[in-house]
């Protein structure tokens, strides 16, 4: 994993549940934090998904402190498993100025700068003013489509209806030290630093953890139908370190006021920070679970990605030429209730394959007497 568990856990992590998953020699295991130590669930819950829905988050094997880290052997995965990864998008109004941008360029990154002033000057502080969905938010739409300013981006950013998209298979997404991917033939992509939302099948909210929604800026751009090459490659996909579960001392609140930090550490020694502030986020997130839920139904829950507000336009190699990734920089994801999330990046065609999917996932818990509970 490379960092002790400690130093990838909230300050206050000793008060807090939480819940995730290792994998250990004979498969995937499903752990708990409590009281700063260790516990392995897997006799009683054998996959996160099953925890969620029954709340079976308490008893189990005690693996010793947090400060002693896993058994050895073990490494951390992804804190989710039969969950869907569901992401919402352009829920932040400079969000939605890039996407435009975006657009405009055709996912020309040279083109970038010029656009994003215009684009700034024009639309910036009418779609931070107006409620999504609202009246004013109606009358803005048409002022713009009288302007020529109109982009399907905008629409989502203040219209009624929320992007909602599948960002990654069950069980394809990789965590806390894992590479993560971008695709080899991609020239301007970008990580986002976003909240996580955990979610049974009924739509409760029931914790909150990290996520790297890799994005491709120049397949996007080119065509809003190429979200899903943009979105869904190998290791595209990062969450964690661990589920933070909802308790009297960490809510809905405390999401809805996070700071998420982004440290991008190029290995020519290029440096990136922003920050991602949920506080300026355009719809409410329990608006996005409930968006996502439509007419829907999930019976193992999903996870939702909410969005993020950071779009790293800082030159890196040219003036003029924004950021993209390099093979090799490290991103680190951090909020101060929630944890932290450090991946390194490599290309999705050099990433380790993605081997455990559902079928070997349920031949392996078979193998071990833990397909009952799933």
């Amino acid at each position: 994993m490379g960092q002790a568990l400690q130093d990838i856990l909230p300050p206050d992590y000793a008060s807090g549940r939480f819940i995730g998953r290792a994998l250990a020699p004979e498969g995937p295991c499903v752990i708990a934090l409590r009281g700063g130590r260790i516990f392995d669930l897997t006799e009683t819950v054998a996959s996160v998904a099953g925890a969620v829905e029954r709340r079976a988050f308490d008893g189990g094997r005690d693996l010793g402190p947090v400060e002693g880290g896993l058994p050895a052997g073990w490494g951390l995965l992804s804190p989710v498993d039969l969950q869907c990864v569901k992401a919402c998008g352009v829920t932040f109004a400079l969000s939605a100025i890039e996407r435009v941008i975006e657009e405009r360029a055709r996912g020309d990154a040279g083109k970038a700068a010029e656009i994003r002033q215009m684009l700034e000057d024009k639309v910036g502080s009418g779609i931070r003013s107006v409620v999504p969905g609202s009246a004013e938010a109606a009358e803005l739409k048409q002022a713009l489509i009288d302007e020529g300013m109109w982009s399907q981006y905008l629409e989502v950013a203040i219209g009624p209806d929320a992007e909602v998209f599948s960002k990654s298979p069950v069980l394809s997404t990789v965590g806390a030290g894992a590479e993560i991917g971008v695709r080899s033939d991609s020239a301007w992509n970008n990580p986002e630093p976003e909240v996580v939302l955990v979610v049974d099948h009924h739509g409760e909210v029931v914790g909150a953890t990290l996520g790297n929604d890799v994005n491709l800026r120049d397949f996007e751009g080119r065509s809003a139908l190429l979200l899903s090459k943009a979105k869904d490659n190998t290791a595209s996909c990062s969450i964690g370190p661990f589920i933070r579960l909802f308790d009297d001392g960490f809510g809905i609140d405390d999401v809805r006021q996070a700071n998420v930090d982004l440290l991008i550490e190029g290995p020519e020694g290029y440096r990136l920070e922003g920050t991602n502030v949920m506080g300026q986020i355009s719809r409410d997130p329990l608006d996005l679970v409930a968006q996502t839920l439509s007419e829907h139904h999930y019976p193992d829950g999903f996870v939702l990605f909410c969005g993020t507000l950071f779009a790293p336009t800082q030159d890196r190699d040219t003036p003029g030429g924004g950021f993209t990734h390099k093979v090799g920089d490290r991103v680190t994801i951090s909020s101060q209730r929630i944890g932290k999330l450090t991946n390194t990046v490599t290309t999705s065609r050099d990433a380790p394959p993605w081997e455990l999917g559902i079928g070997a996932f349920v031949r392996n818990l078979a193998s071990r007497g833990l397909i009952g509970r799933i």
